[in-house]
């Protein structure tokens, strides 16, 4: 099996998969509990939390997990416009961000908030031009994805927190990490956000925990209210197997990560190279410099649904495009990109591991170059 849709899943590490058994089995108290078996898993709970904030740079005070990234980028969005929609009415993104955004701020638009959607560039990238026209002293939050799902555009996070900052009405600055989280520096110093949301499984963790960084002294609205679990900020006993999990995996990213975006950004830069080299007809979306992890290719004349039938079955696995919208027709991000219909049907999204190989895109490689071919000549056949 060659795998290549991660931005989508990934495979559980053994060390991962380890510590949930170990919960599920063993050390399976609740935290909230006063005698040994609770104060174990209180102890499990405590090093996860630590080396997510690690991984972060952050205080371990700081990170309040969560089911996923939907949930800690619902969290943000929703507290920052309960507890500000009096100083201003603007949130400022973008129009390629995530569903787990875009849904919520279509909601928070029918409570009256002016949100403004910034266009991107028409190789994904962040448009500084449009930004700075938006921001103004009514605007009381900015939540613009790390990097892009479906593109691998990285967005300039840094610079925009200090404009952010800069504006000095105390608005404040989301980042979406999810796509960034152990394959970017993710350190909240550097970035300088307030908030960042990140999710387990995008990193060789579990489904169904994610976290949420809150810059210490900053204050939103509890969203799950209860008996007081996460500091009476997100209530409802711990998720124990997901939270050891995701803090075994942010223990290897805090060792590897590094060594791990160079492994992709390799494969990445290869399979790009071999692509243009190799198949005619194409058109790479995904910018050079994008993130190691993600390359989106646009095969012309071909579907790009058909094709991903054809690869699995080779046991070849890549996507059209976000796993949680990919039963829509189009792509939003593709179409904010300016992308011709032809090329967005034809489009699909490599999304990497360490673990990938050359070797793995060799083979990749043949097989695109059979299926296209074959594509091409019977679209062309047909429409004699």
């Amino acid at each position: 099996m060659i795998y290549l849709d991660n931005s989508a899943t990934t495979r559980p590490a053994p060390e991962v998969v380890q510590a949930i058994t170990q919960v599920l089995t063993e050390d399976f108290g609740n935290p909230s509990a006063l005698y040994r078996v609770g104060l174990d898993a209180e102890k499990i709970l405590k090093s996860a939390r630590g080396e997510v904030a690690k991984s972060l740079e952050s205080k371990p005070a700081e990170i309040t997990f969560t089911s996923c990234g939907t949930e800690s980028n619902n969290t943000v969005l929703r507290g920052v416009w309960k507890s500000r929609n009096r100083q201003g009415k603007r949130i400022i993104t973008t129009s390629v961000e995530h569903p787990a955004i875009l849904r919520v701020c279509e909601d928070l638009e029918r409570e009256g908030a002016d949100v403004v959607y910034l266009p991107v560039n028409t190789d994904g990238t962040f448009n500084m031009d449009a930004f700075d026209a938006a921001l103004n002293e009514d605007t009381i939050l900015v939540s613009v994805m790390y990097v892009n799902n479906e593109s691998g555009a990285i967005m300039p996070i840094k610079e925009l927190s200090a404009k952010v900052h800069a504006l000095g009405n105390g608005c404040l600055m989301h980042t979406d990490a999810v796509q960034a989280y152990g394959k970017l520096s993710c350190s909240v110093k550097e970035l300088g956000v307030d908030f960042l949301s990140l999710s387990g499984h995008k990193v060789s963790g579990p489904k169904g925990v994610g976290a949420l960084y809150i810059k210490g002294g900053l204050h939103i609205p509890s969203f799950i209210l209860g008996g007081g679990q996460e500091a009476a900020f997100r209530s409802g006993t711990e998720n124990m197997p997901g939270i050891a999990g995701l803090g075994a995996a942010a223990k290897l990213l805090n060792a590897n990560w590094k060594n791990n975006a160079a492994k992709m950004f390799e494969v990445r830069a290869y399979l790009r190279e071999r692509i243009l080299a190799e198949i005619p007809d194409v058109k790479v979306n995904s910018p050079e410099n994008g993130a190691p992890s993600v390359l989106n290719v646009s095969f012309i004349g071909c579907r790009a649904e058909v094709l991903l039938h054809q690869l699995e079955g080779d046991e070849i696995y890549i996507s059209t495009g976000s796993a949680c919208s990919s039963k829509k027709k189009g792509s939003h991000v593709l179409t904010a990109m300016h992308l011709r219909p032809e090329e967005i049907e034809g489009a699909i999204r490599f999304s990497f591991c360490a673990g990938n190989t050359k070797e793995q895109m060799d083979t990749v490689v043949e097989k695109l170059k059979l299926y296209t071919s074959s594509q091409r000549r019977l679209r062309k056949a047909f429409h004699k």
